[in-house]
C-alpha cells in the first residue's frame, strides 16, 4: 500500500472549534457560534505575511524528521499512514515555544496564526511526501543492479547516485503544482468537494488557536514527547544486541521457532505498533489475514511441489522459484485492486462532473464568477470564498509554468534515462494534466489518491511501447514521472481545501508547495543515501530494509516487456485466481454498504505481506488491541491522545534511524549478538565450545 495513508481511507483526529463553543458559548445570539465567528476578531495577515521565515526553518527541520520516519516505512513495508497530526503538533508546539521566548523579552513582532501554521503543515506534507512519490522504495531503487538481480532480469539498470536522483525530482516533481493551480476554484468553490484529509488537517489547526484548543494542544504535544523518547531509547537500546544477522529482540520467536521461520513473530518494532494505532483496524486484520493466507498456507503448500511445480535446486531468491510464486501473485492482487478502484472513482467522477454540470448547465471556469449564485451562502463560506479568491494565481502564469518545465524535462529526462526517448515524455506530458484533474477530483470526493495505480498504468504502457530495447527502465522511469504529477496535484488540492478553511491565501499555499518540494527534493535524496550507504543488505529480502516494492515494481515492468513466459509453473492461473478475487472481494464490499461492508478485508494491504512475511501485521494488531482496549477504557481520553502517543511511538523509532546509519557508517558495531536457538541446536553449539 504506497503510500501514504495515500491509498486508503484515513481517519484524522482533533479538537473542533465548534463542539468548543457547543459546550461552553451556547448563550450567543441564540445560535452556536460558527468557525469563523470564533476568529472574527482576529484580522486576518497579508499572504506575504503568512510565509515568515521562522514558518520555513521549522518546517525544514520537520521535513527532515518526516523524510527519515517515511523512508524507513518505504523500505520495511511500504505502508505509510497519514501524519498530518503529528507534523500540525510539531508545527505548532515549535512555532508558539519560540514566539513565547521572543513575546517574554519583548522581541515579538508578529503572533504565530493559524495562517502561518497551515503554511508549515503544507510545506513539511509537501517535502516529506517526496519521499513517497520519488519511488525511493519502489520504482527508483527498482532500476538498481541490486533489485535487477534478485529479479533474474537483464535488462538494464541504473544504480542510485545522488546527482541524478537530485536532478531527476527536480524536474518531475513541479508539474502536478502547476497543473492543478487553475483547478483550485473550480475543486473547492464551484464544486464544493470535501477533500476528507484536508479537511481535517484544517479543524486540528483552528482548533489549535482556540484557548481550549490550545491547552489540549499543549497536553498532546507533552504525550507525543513522552513516546517519542520512549521509542527513541527503545531502539537504541535493542541496538546493543545486533551485532549479527539475526541477532536481538528482532529476532525473537514469539511463537516458537517454526511459526519464526514463517515470519511470524513480534518483532518489538515501536514504529509498528504506532503505525497500528492509527490505521483503521480493517487494514491491520486484512494485513494479518493476508500474511496467514500467504505464510501460513500457500507458500508451505506450494513449497511441498518443489522439484515439479519448479526446479529443486534453486536458491530461495530465484524468481524461477518460490519467490516467484510470492512476488507475482502479490502484482496480481494488487493490480485488481487497483484496477477496480482505478474504474470505481474514475466512474464516480465522471458521474459527479456530469452531475455538477448540468446542475449549472455550463462548467465553471478558473478565474469567473460563479454561475451557480442561487444558494445563499453562510456567514463562514462567504469570508472564506471572498479570502479565497482575493490572492489570485494567473492561469497564464500556471500554463506557461507547466509547458516551460516540461519542456525542460523532456530535454533533460532522455540524458538521465538513454531508454526514455523523448517522445514517451511528450506524451505523458500531454495525458498528465487531464489524469491530475481525475486524481484531484477523486480524491476530492473519496479521499482516494491513485498516484501509484496511475504510474503502474505508465509501466505498462510505456514499457511495452519500448519493448525489449530498454523496456524495463523505460517502464520505470515513466513510472516516476507520471506518479510525481498526479501525486502532487491531489496533494495541493487538499492543501487549497486546507487553506480556504484556515483562511491563509492560495498564494502562501501554493509558494509554500513549492518550497516544500524543493525542500524535498534535496532532503529526500540526502536521507535517502544516507540509507543506501549504512546499509549493505537494503533490499534484499531477509534484510532489516527489504524494500518490497522496488521488486514488485520492477517484476511489473518486466512482466510488460517479456509478458507471461517468465512465470513459473502454475504461477500464471494462480495469479488470475487472485486477480480475480480482489476485485470479488471489492465488488463484495461495496454491495454490502457502509456497515457490513467495513468487515470485509482489504485485497491491497492482504497483498502486502505475500513477499515480506506477516511480521510487521503482528506489531500492527498489538497497536490496535491498545487502541481498541483505551476506547474501552476512556474513549475520549483515546480518542483526544491515540494519535499523539502513535506519532510518537513512529517518530522516535523513525528518528533513530539517524544515528543507526552514522554508527553504521562509522563501522561501529553492537557490543552484543542475542540469538535465540533450539534445544538440539544449542546442544551442537554447547559442544563445539567445550571442545
Amino acid at each position: 500500500m504506497d503510500g501514504n495513508s495515500r491509498d486508503e481511507d484515513r481517519v484524522e483526529k482533533g479538537f473542533n472549534p465548534e463542539e468548543e463553543y457547543a459546550k461552553n458559548n451556547k448563550e450567543v445570539k441564540g445560535d452556536e457560534m460558527s468557525v469563523e465567528q470564533i476568529f472574527e476578531s482576529q484580522e486576518v495577515p497579508s499572504w506575504r505575511k503568512q510565509l515568515t521565515m521562522r514558518a520555513f526553518v521549522v518546517s525544514f527541520v520537520l521535513s527532515i524528521l518526516f523524510s527519515f520516519i517515511v523512508m524507513k516505512l518505504n523500505l520495511t513495508t511500504g505502508i505509510i499512514p497519514s501524519l498530518n497530526v503529528s507534523a500540525g503538533l510539531l508545527g505548532f508546539f515549535f512555532v508558539k515555544t519560540w514566539t513565547k521566548l521572543l513575546d517574554k523579552s519583548g522581541l515579538l513582532k508578529q503572533p504565530f496564526t493559524r495562517q502561518e501554521n497551515t503554511v508549515i503543515q503544507t510545506c513539511v506534507v509537501a517535502s516529506s511526501g517526496i519521499a513517497f512519490s520519488g519511488g525511493f522504495g519502489s520504482y527508483l531503487f527498482g532500476m538498481s543492479e541490486r533489485i535487477a538481480k534478485q529479479s533474474g532480469d537483464t535488462g538494464g539498470f541504473k544504480n542510485p547516485s545522488l546527482g541524478w536522483i537530485v536532478g531527476f525530482l527536480l524536474v518531475v516533481s513541479f508539474l502536478g503544482l502547476f497543473s492543478a493551480v487553475p483547478l483550485r476554484k473550480i475543486m473547492v468553490i464551484d464544486f464544493k468537494l470535501t477533500y476528507p484529509s484536508g479537511t481535517a488537517t484544517a479543524h486540528l489547526i483552528n482548533s489549535f488557536h482556540t484557548p481550549r484548543g490550545a491547552k489540549l494542544a499543549k497536553k498532546q504535544v507533552k504525550t507525543l514527547g513522552k513516546f517519542f523518547s520512549f521509542s527513541f531509547l527503545w531502539g537504541f537500546f535493542q541496538w546493543f544486541f545486533t551485532a549479527g544477522d539475526h541477532c536481538g529482540f528482532v529476532s525473537f520467536p514469539t511463537f516458537g521457532l517454526k511459526a519464526y521461520k514463517n515470519k511470524f513473530y513480534f518483532d518489538f518494532s515501536a514504529t509498528y505498533v504506532g503505525v497500528g494505532m492509527i490505521c483503521p483496524y480493517i487494514i491491520n486484520i486484512s494485513v494479518l489475514l493476508g500474511g496467514i493466507l500467504s505464510w501460513g498456507l500457500m507458500w508451505p503448500l506450494i513449497e511441498t511441489r518443489k522439484g515439479d511445480w519448479y526446479p529443486a535446486d534453486l536458491p530461495p531468491n530465484n524468481m524461477h522459484g518460490l519467490q516467484g510464486y510470492k512476488v507475482f501473485i502479490a502484482i496480481a492482487m494488487i493490480l485488481g485492486d487497483g484496477l477496480y478502484n482505478f474504474f470505481k472513482v474514475l466512474s464516480r467522477t465522471l458521474t459527479g462532473l456530469f452531475y455538477q454540470v448540468r446542475g449549472r448547465q455550463t462548467l465553471p471556469i478558473a478565474n469567473q464568477p460563479s454561475p451557480d449564485t442561487s444558494k445563499k451562502l453562510s456567514y463562514d463560506d462567504q469570508r472564506r470564498t471572498q479570502l479565497f479568491l482575493k490572492d489570485q494565481i494567473p492561469t497564464w502564469f500556471s500554463i506557461a509554468g507547466y509547458v516551460t518545465i516540461a519542456a525542460i524535462s523532456t530535454i533533460v529526462l532522455p540524458h538521465l534515462f538513454h531508454e526514455l526517448k523523448w517522445y514517451y515524455i511528450l506524451v505523458i506530458y500531454i495525458f498528465a494534466p487531464t489524469l491530475a484533474f481525475c486524481n484531484a477530483y477523486g480524491s476530492g470526493l473519496t479521499d482516494w489518491s491513485l498516484a501509484s495505480t496511475y504510474g503502474k498504468l505508465a509501466i505498462f504502457t510505456i514499457g511495452g511501447w519500448a519493448g525489449s530495447h530498454g523496456g524495463v527502465l523505460a517502464g520505470l522511469a515513466a513510472c516516476g514521472v507520471m506518479m510525481n504529477i498526479v501525486s502532487t496535484a491531489s496533494d495541493l488540492m487538499q492543501d487549497f481545501k486546507t487553506g480556504y478553511l484556515t483562511l491563509a491565501s492560495p498564494r502562501s499555499m501554493f509558494i509554500s508547495q513549492v518550497i516544500g518540494t524543493a525542500m524535498g527534493c534535496i532532503v529526500s535524496p540526502c536521507v535517502f543515501w544516507l540509507f543506501y550507504k549504512a546499509f549493505d543488505d537494503l533490499g534484499f529480502p531477509d534484510s532489516q530494509y527489504p524494500a518490497p516494492n522496488a521488486i514488485v515494481f520492477r517484476n511489473m515492468s518486466l512482466l510488460g516487456v517479456q509478458g507471461f513466459s517468465s512465470l513459473p509453473k502454475n504461477c500464471l492461473l494462480l495469479c488470475y485466481v487472485f486477480f480475480g478475487a480482489a476485485i470479488l472481494i471489492n465488488f463484495v464490499k461495496d454491495m454490502l454498504g457502509k456497515k457490513w461492508g467495513s468487515f470485509i478485508p482489504l485485497p491491497m494491504a492482504m497483498a502486502i505481506p505475500f513477499y515480506i512475511g506477516p511480521y510487521f501485521a503482528i506489531d500492527m494488531c498489538v497497536g490496535s488491541l491498545i487502541l481498541f482496549v483505551w476506547e474501552k477504557i476512556n474513549k475520549a481520553k483515546a480518542d483526544a491522545f491515540g494519535p499523539a502517543v502513535a506519532s510518537g511511538l513512529i517518530c522516535g523509532d523513525g528518528i533513530w534511524t539517524l544515528p543507526n546509519s552514522i554508527l553504521a557508517l562509522a563501522g561501529v558495531k553492537p557490543p552484543i549478538c542475542m540469538k535465540f536457538l533450539s534445544k538440539a541446536a544449542n546442544g551442537r553449539v554447547d559442544t563445539f565450545l567445550k571442545s
